[in-house]
């Protein structure tokens, strides 16, 4: 019966690809670490080169583990939380991460969820995930209660974390987003980010939630709950995470459910557009759509299914959205006659839209995953159940030809930083012209120096402990192309 089953999985598998979109490349699968760490909730980013960065949960002790893909496999990986902070994660939910250049953020929140002394906190890397500093509290509730925190990072390279927000009963269920100015020392006060569909609106208590960011707008996407329509909703900011304004629908689909369906939607931004996949039931069956929202406006100008009707489609969930350029890729589990599939949906050009055919990347036990792109390559990783580990493949493909048009890149080239090691003196060229910042952390990312320029610098290290410490230079002509350049020295 087993080899049955096999067949017929392979027999899928080929026929998926027979009908594939052809124009990626993809290689072979590979496990990033052994089941003994966990597979829960994997979670991926892109350090300053490009290479990815994956997080996962271990439900049986609540660690939380990072692996760094090392150009030809991933490193082992490493456990980020101490002892005393067991973090909340599940298939459906758990922690975060994000990522400019290689400053790289991680957010968990400590369980058990429903006491008000369990919170959220961030740990902070400036060399590309290769070291993190000690957590750090992230909300400021009082007697409320916190989940599902999710980071993103703004033009100066900040942390911004949204997270749902519950009065000490439970109730009250809102989205909120805390900023940091310093790189994750501290926190602003939450503001609201939810609530706009009307007065009695709640937001799906259940349904983890994405923020994204692009120059000085943010976005929160979420799944609001107002009379048990569970349509998605966006809380935008234009000030850089300090207000959320206004928000509007990004759903039209009127789905009328009774009970949480533990499945939240994903977004990114690309010019004055918000590309937002969500699942929705208010079919026959539970799908994946994608819309398309003019964040100036708030007209939504499209909401369409991602694929086409499927024959012996069970359901699909748990949608991820990734960007490099005006390239875009959407990756889903799905359900076909009872067998687990997963397919990625890619287009050259986002704003023509995506085809309705995709290739299938891998097949049963397929549970919640996401994707990355950057430089013509797309990654994706997926939670694999019978295995019990994290699993990775990449795949290729010719990006569309650009011309003329500018490239911004978030960390284009490396700073000058001499001598290194350096004992009295450093010396600093800057990569670019124009005013910028220079700070200097210590190893704990606590800021110990800072300065405005317009040229080479040298610091006096002289009085500073022996140690790591890492220089931070941005770029401040222009915050909607700013540029955040980072390198680690030794103070000997």
């Amino acid at each position: 019966m087993r080899k049955l089953i096999l067949l017929i999985c392979f027999i899928l598998f080929v026929c998926n690809f027979s009908n594939a979109q052809s124009n990626i490349s993809w290689n072979t699968s590979m496990n990033i670490a052994t089941s003994s760490s966990g597979n829960m909730h994997p979670r991926m980013t892109l350090d300053g080169k490009g290479n990815p960065l994956v997080i996962w949960g271990r439900m049986s002790d609540g660690a939380v583990f990072i692996s760094r893909w090392t150009g030809t496999m991933f490193a082992t990986p490493v456990k980020l939380n101490p002892a005393w902070l067991k973090v909340a994660s599940a298939s459906w939910m758990g922690p975060d991460i994000a990522s400019k250049g290689d400053t790289v953020y991680v957010v968990v929140k400590r369980t058990p969820e429903a006491a008000d002394t369990n919170y959220i906190y961030i740990m902070r890397s400036f060399d590309g995930g290769m070291s993190f500093s000690a957590p750090v509290r992230v909300d400021n509730i009082g007697d409320s209660i916190s989940r599902f925190p999710t980071v993103s990072v703004d033009a100066l390279g900040n942390p911004l974390v949204a997270f749902m927000k519950f009065n000490s009963s439970f109730l009250d269920s809102r989205w909120v987003v805390a900023k940091s100015s310093d790189y994750g020392v501290s926190f602003s006060k939450d503001v609201k980010a939810s609530g706009y569909s009307g007065a009695a609106a709640e937001v799906c208590d259940c349904c983890p939630g994405a923020i994204v960011t692009s120059g000085s707008v943010s976005a929160v996407v979420y799944r609001d709950n107002l009379s048990n329509i569970r349509d998605i909703w966006t809380g935008i900011s234009s000030n850089n995470g300090i207000s959320f304004n206004r928000g509007f629908a990004v759903d039209k689909t009127n789905w009328f459910l009774q009970s949480c369906p533990a499945s939240g939607p994903d977004a990114v931004i690309v010019g004055d557009s918000l590309y937002t996949v969500f699942m929705s039931g208010a079919s026959t069956k539970n799908r994946i759509y994608l819309s398309r929202t003019s964040i100036s406006t708030g007209i939504v100008n499209s909401v369409s299914t991602t694929s086409s009707n499927i024959a012996s489609l069970n359901q699909q969930n748990f949608p991820r959205i990734a960007t490099d350029g005006v390239a875009a890729a959407i990756v889903w589990q799905q359900s076909v006659g009872g067998v687990a599939q997963l397919p990625v949906t890619f287009t050259n050009d986002i704003s023509k839209g995506f085809p309705l055919v995709y290739d299938t990347v891998d097949l049963v036990n397929i549970t919640n995953m996401d994707i990355a792109m950057a430089n013509g390559k797309i990654y994706v990783i997926w939670e694999d159940d019978n295995s019990g580990t994290v699993k990775f493949r990449s795949g290729t493909y010719k990006p569309l030809n650009t011309g003329n048009a500018k490239i911004v890149k978030s960390e284009p080239i490396e700073f000058r930083c001499f001598p290194n090691p350096a004992s009295d003196v450093l010396n600093i060229v800057s990569p670019v012209e124009g005013r910028y910042v220079l700070n200097l952390f210590n190893a704990l990312g606590e800021k110990v120096f800072t300065m405005e320029s317009e040229s080479s610098q040298s610091i006096e290290l002289a009085n500073f402990p022996k140690g790591i410490y890492f220089v931070r230079l941005i770029q401040t002509n222009d915050i909607e192309s700013t540029q955040v350049f980072t390198q680690k020295i030794i103070k000997q």
